[in-house]
């Protein structure tokens, strides 16, 4: 009991003055987001707006990453398109539901142990791919605009950087917004504001069903988009709990989180919302501006709501300047400027997988296709390198008539032809010894390239004996070899 006391104290109590400031700055930031994301999705702006208030509210309870906030995305938003273009907003509802249980269900299969596989280099990559896609965002704000918008978003920047000179009791992106409102307000300035972007609702969202009809027919038009943003959704989340992870020093439990994202998608489609997942740009604000508990994830979708339905009025004169200020400081926050100084410095294969992973982010926009990239890159470079750690020292005994091959390193599909090379097959000798004591076979190919040699030799007439066997090797020889067979090497010479 003392344990959970503790742990919930921890959550939800030990920053509430960081936390209520944070999630006031988030909220602000999140309105235009979700009112452009509904856009770009091809809905109404109040479903983006409903979405992020429902998972920001719900994910502070169920998710696995205390202070990372969740809401309507970019990434989920453009793989909706076609859904909506095609069937509608309730086949949107319904697939977004359907989303949430197949995240449920990769929790249960505790799939978040796959970000084991995510190396480093592909997490730089992904934060300097968003921290780009998050000003190449702006900058439709900042294009055949007024000079006037230009000295807003250059004040903005200003104090958002100067002003914790003077003081880091307030955040000074929320300082921001207040003080370029109230500038915009007084002087009467005739540029864009959050109200420009979209309507904004003007009552609570209630429960509803998705009316459409339920059978196969259905099924098959959504589980494919559902299947794609359960992957997508879950892995930025993924990406963006280790990321947060390492700015505040705490560990995240990466199932968790996958059940949560699940369960506030489902909760989310059911009052008209969209399926969303979690916000690097908007995490780093709440991380930057002090938020590190669950209050301040709860606080976020509770005056996101507030603001958009009861003080709609005022939400809608914010100058999208100074919003646009919040996010450039946003982005130049997130891109890793060490990765650029580190290019020379760390091996060309990572900084292969980084590069890599950024172009294909930035010229796609699609995460779920950077970090594959950057993955497969890995996974290539790795089982090279891997790969090139396999050594076979030849030596004789008995005067010549035996031939030992000392076999050192690991055998594996990438190692398995340097095996087979190792050997000489034309060489007249009595008996040939293979002692694999300092080496271990790991899949069928390595069990094949064995079988190779030993039956090769053997054709010759040659008496061949691998000695030195580890137990998960020999496994796979019984499992999968020949070469021990009756009759293997009849085969070979047939």
């Amino acid at each position: 009991m003392k344990t959970i006391y503790s742990s919930i104290r921890q959550d939800w109590f030990s920053n509430v003055r960081g936390d209520l400031l944070a999630g006031l700055v988030v909220a602000l930031a999140l309105i235009p987001e979700a009112i452009a994301f509904s856009i770009i999705a091809g809905v109404d702006p109040k479903v983006g707006l409903y979405a992020s208030f429902s998972i920001a509210v719900i994910i502070a309870f169920t998710g696995g990453r205390p202070g990372m906030i969740s809401a309507a995305t970019g990434a989920m938003a453009l793989v909706m398109v076609t859904l909506v273009k095609d069937h509608g907003l309730q086949y949107l509802l319904a697939a977004t539901v359907l989303t949430g249980l197949l995240q449920i269900a990769a929790g249960f299969l505790k799939l978040g142990v796959l970000m084991r596989f995510v190396s480093r280099s592909v997490i730089t990559g992904f934060v300097n791919a968003l921290a780009i896609l998050i000003f190449m965002a702006q900058l439709p704000e900042l294009t055949n605009v007024g000079w006037v918008v230009y000295a807003m978003t250059a004040a903005g920047l200003v104090i958002i950087y100067g002003f914790p000179y003077i003081t880091r009791a307030v955040p000074s992106p929320l300082i921001t917004i207040v003080v370029l409102t109230g500038v915009a307000i007084a002087l009467k300035l005739d540029i864009r504001t959050v109200g420009d972007m979209g309507a904004l609702p003007d009552s609570l969202p209630i429960f509803l069903l998705p009316d459409l009809p339920l059978n196969l027919e259905t099924l098959k038009i959504i589980l494919p988009y559902s299947a794609t943003l359960a992957v997508v959704g879950l892995l930025e989340s993924m990406m963006t709990a280790s990321i947060v992870d390492e700015l505040t020093d705490t560990p995240s439990n990466k199932n968790r989180e996958c059940v949560g994202q699940g369960v506030a998608n489902i909760a989310t489609g059911f009052i008209g919302g969209m399926a969303g997942c979690a916000m690097i740009g908007q995490s780093v604000i709440n991380v930057k501006s002090g938020g590190r508990g669950r209050l301040s994830t709860l606080v976020v979708g509770v005056f996101l709501l507030l603001m958009v339905v009861f003080a709609g009025d005022w939400v809608a004169r914010i100058p999208m300047a100074a919003l646009v200020a919040v996010m450039i400081m946003v982005s130049i926050g997130t891109f890793s400027w060490s990765s650029i100084r580190n290019l020379r410095a760390h091996p060309p294969t990572s900084s292969i997988v980084m590069i890599a992973t950024v172009i294909v982010t930035v010229s796609t926009h699609d995460l779920a296709k950077g970090v594959f990239v950057g993955v497969l890159l890995s996974g290539i470079f790795f089982a090279h390198k891997v790969g090139r750690f396999l050594r076979i020292d030849r030596s004789s005994e008995d005067d010549g008539r035996v031939r030992v091959y000392n076999v050192v390193g690991q055998v594996f599909f990438a190692s398995s032809e340097a095996f087979i090379a190792a050997f000489d097959f034309r060489e007249a000798v009595q008996q040939v010894r293979i002692d694999v004591s300092r080496a271990h076979f790991w899949d069928i190919t390595a069990i094949s390239a064995l079988d190779t040699v030993v039956l090769k030799l053997k054709r010759d007439g040659t008496e061949v004996e691998v000695v030195g066997l580890n137990e998960a090797s020999t496994t796979l020889v019984d499992r999968f070899g020949v070469h021990d067979k009756p009759g293997a090497v009849e085969q070979v010479l047939h």
